[in-house]
């Protein structure tokens, strides 16, 4: 039943509200009683009595979706109290859901809660769940299409309504959306003078503003970021990477073994020098978000449009003019660093391969101090290496590039990584309480939880019980892989990104006790088992190798791609094209996020005084050219005062370039910020930005909001806008 309680409030509009219901695997019909006089059913028709005008858009409900019911209410009583006609009215909303709730998910044994059953103040007449447009401010430009040029003329009202969208998890299928109508907060809040001009401030609940408004709010390493606005309970499906992802490595132990097992190779397989097996792997050089010149031997850091700020040559630094000779001064071509030749460090795995590389380059320039092979000169034979010329001579940068990545890759197929993970798992895996309860929770509030790695089966199996158990397990316990009831689906060996791209890629079935392989017919095989088709497929095993983005969403019975958030490490693989080709909302995951922020807060002080002191540099430039534009330039004294500008100018960009220089380093001794290069965003901050709905340090993060958590960003603005909210700054609007 609605009741309509009477809002003191006296705008004189009438209320337009859309009652959005979302039912996860449920079949029902829903009937609304205002005061017993207006019944709404699920076919649209609607029946009123007495002084109640209701309209309603027609709408069907159906399993899965959301529905969204626009409708006009004009009432001249509510509870027997007499109010005035078009009053905003406060909705206490209460929906009685009838039918059969049916299960169609496997080991689920608990009955599927309703995802949302909530009142919502958007104007939108969107008539589906949409895990991006949420807010009604957010469609303010829709608004002003839908109601044409008739809007100017009512566009100075005062009427607000507040958003109830981002409302509490509910465990029963009901939904409230009541607003309390509390006296004006006489405590301090960061808030009352903002409520207070816009008219709320005797409309909202002091009590929830005093609660909220009187502390600073507490940032962690725990939070979650948004770069775009996500609706959780837009949501029918997340999946995750597990590689560094669900799966946390201890650093640099695990690196290590890749390096090892990479060295090894390359001097007795490979033929590389014998001392490579000296050197000790160091991952303190490397931040991601480089990009790797396989043809230079080179490895750059660049901002967001794509200017070489940093480089090294192996691990010696380019100079100024040879880094602008190489990458920025030319006529007619600019490189755009996606050629062949760059290879952008977007996940940790990459440090190996860096470092590596870095060493072998320094090996190949140094020449004849390393020219002593694997087998030396026990062939007793006078070879070329025995003349001093290494064999690194004969091969190009590009070429021991290659060398490495083929090792490398080698290490992670052969059990040289492998093998020793299973055998001591506590050395290399961290353990996060966190993982198994945020699982459980997506899949009692109805989400479907799925794994999608490129890591193979026999890997897989090892890390996820490791995790599962909390310690290491004997075979039998391994062998039952009770970790999988976490997700409704798994895919190991998925290959991505050729996985997102290519949808005739072949999908088999896996056989956890032993990891062998079944053929499926994929897509055709769901379709041919007719109704139900996809709960059937599943019914007959939930783990997968292979396939591609049509098998997964034809088992998980989602079209939109906006219903699907997928979880990653890799900016490319994980997060730019699961994106960019599906529309897939995305998390990134850096575990190196936390020590950035800390070094950034900490940094603030210098921050801004580098920032102030930017701003004077711009105030000198912005006085001295007004005087060149209005002065005698011939004049001693105009002279004088340009050349006093210049003085103090160079005086403060010497100061700036030391401040900068320490603020840099702060972060990193030798690339500085990763978000940062120069003044400008980094190539690695704009792929961010551009790419990820919402970034963490790690996956568990997720667990610690709900499912129907609204995220907003913070806004975007160029520079004018900046200049402009200035507090210094005012704005000349004369011709």
């Amino acid at each position: 039943m609605v009741k309509m309680i009477g809002n003191k409030s006296r705008t004189r509009t009438p209320v337009v509200s859309s009652l959005s219901l979302t039912a996860v695997l449920c079949h029902f019909l829903v009937n609304i009683n205002i005061n017993g006089n207006v019944n709404i059913n699920g076919n649209g028709n609607v029946n009123g009595n007495n002084n109640n005008s209701v309209h309603v858009q027609a709408f069907t409900f159906i399993p899965n979706t959301m529905k969204t019911v626009q409708f006009n209410l004009n009432s001249n009583t509510a509870q027997n109290e007499k109010i005035n006609p078009n009053l905003n009215l406060n909705l206490n909303l209460n929906l009685n859901l009838d039918g059969n709730t049916r299960m169609t998910r496997k080991k689920v044994t608990k009955k599927n809660k309703i995802r949302t059953a909530k009142l919502s103040s958007s104007t939108s007449s969107s008539l589906y769940s949409s895990s991006y447009e949420f807010d009604s401010d957010e469609s303010s430009e829709q608004i002003i299409a839908d109601e044409g040029q008739s809007s100017s003329s009512s566009s100075s009202s005062s009427t607000m309504t507040l958003d109830t969208t981002n409302g509490a998890d509910t465990t029963e299928a009901t939904a409230t959306a009541t607003a309390a109508t509390s006296p004006p907060s006489t405590s301090f809040s960061k808030f009352d003078s903002v409520l207070e001009e816009v008219g709320l401030k005797d409309q909202v609940s002091s009590v929830i503003m005093e609660e909220i408004s009187t502390k600073k709010r507490i940032v962690s390493r725990d939070d979650i970021f948004c770069n775009r606005e996500l609706n959780m309970s837009g949501l029918r499906a997340i999946g995750f990477d597990m590689d560094y992802t669900i799966v946390q490595y201890k650093q640099p132990a695990f690196d290590k073994l890749a390096f090892d097992g990479a060295k090894e190779k390359l001097v007795h397989d490979y033929g590389y020098p014998a001392e490579l097996l000296d050197v000790e792997y160091d991952h303190t050089f490397w931040v991601r978000g480089l990009i790797i010149d396989t043809k230079r031997g080179n490895f750059l850091k660049i901002d967001r449009h794509k200017y070489v700020r940093v480089a090294y040559h192996g691990f010696t630094p380019i100079s100024q003019r040879t880094r602008k000779d190489l990458y920025s001064r030319f006529f007619n071509q600019v490189p755009s660093f996606s050629e062949k030749q760059y290879v952008n460090m977007d996940t940790l795995f990459q440090f190996v391969d860096a470092s590596l590389f870095a060493t072998l380059v320094e090996m190949k320039d140094r020449g004849a101090d390393y020219y002593t092979s694997a087998d030396g000169d026990a062939d007793g034979e006078t070879d070329v290496d025995d003349m001093g010329t290494s064999m690194l001579d004969f091969k190009t940068y590009d070429e021991i590039y290659r060398d490495i990545r083929q090792c490398v890759d080698l290490c992670h197929r052969d059990g040289v990584i492998k093998d020793e993970v299973a055998r001591n798992p506590e050395k290399y895996i961290v353990l996060d309480d966190d993982f198994i309860p945020m699982m459980k929770k997506f899949r009692e509030d109805g989400v479907k939880v799925f794994l999608l790695t490129n890591s193979y089966w026999e890997y897989t199996s090892d890390a996820m019980n490791y995790l599962y158990h909390q310690k290491d397990v004997d075979k039998e316990t391994k062998l039952r892989n009770e970790w999988v009831d976490l997700f409704d689906l798994v895919v190991v060996g998925s290959c991505k990104p050729a996985y997102l791209l290519d949808p005739y890629l072949n999908l088999f079935r896996v056989n956890p006790q032993d990891g062998s392989l079944l053929n499926t017919d994929g897509v055709f095989e769901i379709n041919a088992l007719g109704e139900n088709g996809a709960q059937k497929f599943l019914d007959q095993g939930t783990i997968f190798q292979g396939g591609n983005w049509k098998h997964l969403t034809a088992m998980l019975e989602i079209e939109a791609g906006e219903e699907i958030m997928y979880v990653g490490d890799h900016l490319y693989s994980d997060v730019l094209r699961s994106k960019r080709t599906l529309g897939w909302r995305s998390v990134f995951i850096m575990p190196e996020l936390p020590e950035e922020m800390e070094t950034f807060y900490k940094q603030q002080p210098n921050q801004r005084n580098i920032q102030k002191l930017r701003k004077l540099r711009d105030e000198l430039s912005l006085y001295a050219d007004t005087i060149r534009q209005d002065s005698d330039l011939n004049d001693p004294e105009i002279q004088n005062k340009l050349a006093q500008i210049q003085s103090d100018d160079e005086k403060v960009k010497g100061k700036l370039k030391e401040m900068a220089l320490a603020y840099h380093r702060a972060f990193h001794p030798i690339w500085g910020m990763m978000f940062s290069a120069g003044y400008q965003d980094s190539r690695l901050a704009y792929f961010v930005t551009n790419y990820a709905c919402l970034y963490t340090a790690k996956a568990t993060n997720l667990g610690l909001a709900s499912t129907n958590r609204s995220f907003r960003t913070s806004g975007e603005a160029l520079p004018h806008d900046k200049l402009l909210s200035d507090e210094m700054s005012f704005f000349d609007d004369s011709e």
